[in-house]
């Protein structure tokens, strides 16, 4: 007869990849069923957006059957449960698990078209997303994701009235650019501008979330600053093209993180731009700003490569349109946002499971 125990047995054969660790010790087997032959049980990864779902899932399969019984029928239920590392006191974003900035060196270089891709395509993957456009002098998330006419409503919560961001593509959105005319240029100050990120973190009803991408204005100042002092951040992304001048530029936002006052992950780094495919032509690539700066500069700083992103007439498109990129699944580009938001996930989860936890940053005057 086949037992509970002999298949968590065989499962604890079963290594997670990035964890390093088999699955019976992580306690990510639950709900062992077994009915003669019939064997169920679930496995409950670390974020609905695993690449190695598939993977893990054959492996389990295997384990049954060389372990237990060769003759069995196995049924595998993939489940997910995005895991946290925070360790404040929650009083910012309580319901929040992990802040991802996306962050780049200087303007240009297709950052809030990656945030905007990375939100969605996380959410495609069933999690809980949300995305606040920090960019307070220049706000294009609204125009990319088609909500630029939109205005959010009030709630009371708690006897606190908050903001309650707007809803589109399965994700929750929250911009300066709901809250201004689009004609008008934003003339504010530095401490004027962290105010109102401030205001936009604690006064909108985000509610629960698995991951709130937050994308940053290009640079390294005041807004970035006043980020990592406000919201623990689970970590950050870099946003490159391949020259030597943007990557140049990205090498200061990496350093920016990396100072020890500051010491925010890096979970990678995305090469926008990264080459040209003709849409006639979907295997063939030009790679019409150089090749590999942005991988060369992982290397250098010895963190992952999370995706090449190409420059196609779709991306634009989709973004001036509000249909943003990832939303296609027949396309290069579709495919390309997808990879990526798995591979932020996964290195999400390894941040987790390797690193400090999760804190706000406390920095001297």
């Amino acid at each position: 007869m086949i037992t509970k125990e002999a298949v968590l047995e065989a499962l604890s054969n079963v290594q997670e990849p990035d964890l390093g660790k088999d699955l019976v010790t992580l306690n990510m087997i639950s709900d062992i069923e077994i009915d003669g032959k019939k064997v169920s049980f679930r496995v409950m990864l670390t974020t609905p957006a695993c690449p190695l779902k598939a993977m893990i899932e054959k492996a389990c399969i295997n384990a049954i059957h060389h372990l237990v019984d060769k003759d069995a029928e196995v049924n595998v239920i993939m489940d997910a449960r995005v895991n946290t590392n925070r360790k404040d006191n929650q009083s910012v974003l309580p319901g929040v698990k992990n802040i991802i900035m996306v962050a780049s060196g200087k303007g240009g270089v297709g950052k809030s078209t990656v945030s905007v891709n990375l939100a969605i395509g996380l959410a495609r993957e069933g999690a809980k997303v949300g995305l606040l456009d920090a960019d307070i002098y220049g706000p294009s998330v609204p125009i990319m994701m088609g909500i630029r006419d939109e205005r959010p409503k009030m709630t009371e919560v708690n006897g606190e009235a908050m903001i309650v961001p707007i809803e589109k593509y399965g994700i929750k959105v929250m911009s300066i650019g709901f809250l201004i005319d689009e004609k008008q240029a934003v003339i504010w100050r530095g401490p004027m501008a962290s105010s109102a990120l401030k205001q936009f973190i604690t006064g909108v009803y985000w509610q629960e979330l698995d991951y709130l991408i937050i994308d940053l204005p290009p640079g390294t100042g005041d807004v970035h600053l006043t980020m990592v002092q406000t919201v623990p951040v689970t970590g950050a992304v870099i946003v490159s093209t391949p020259q030597a001048v943007a990557a140049a530029d990205a090498r200061k936002a990496i350093m920016m993180f990396k100072q020890p006052q500051i010491n925010v992950p890096i979970l990678g780094i995305v090469e926008n731009m990264a080459y040209f495919t003709p849409q006639e032509l979907p295997d063939n690539k030009y790679y019409i700003f150089g090749k590999g700066g942005a991988k060369q500069m992982a290397e250098q700083f010895d963190l992952p490569c999370l995706g090449e992103i190409p420059i196609v007439q779709s991306i634009r498109e989709g973004g001036d349109k509000g249909v943003p990129a990832v939303m296609d699944d027949n396309s290069v580009s579709g495919r390309a946002f997808a990879d990526l938001a798995r591979h932020v996930a996964r290195n999400v989860a390894i941040r987790n499971a390797d690193m400090e936890p999760t804190k706000v940053v406390e920095m001297k005057n």
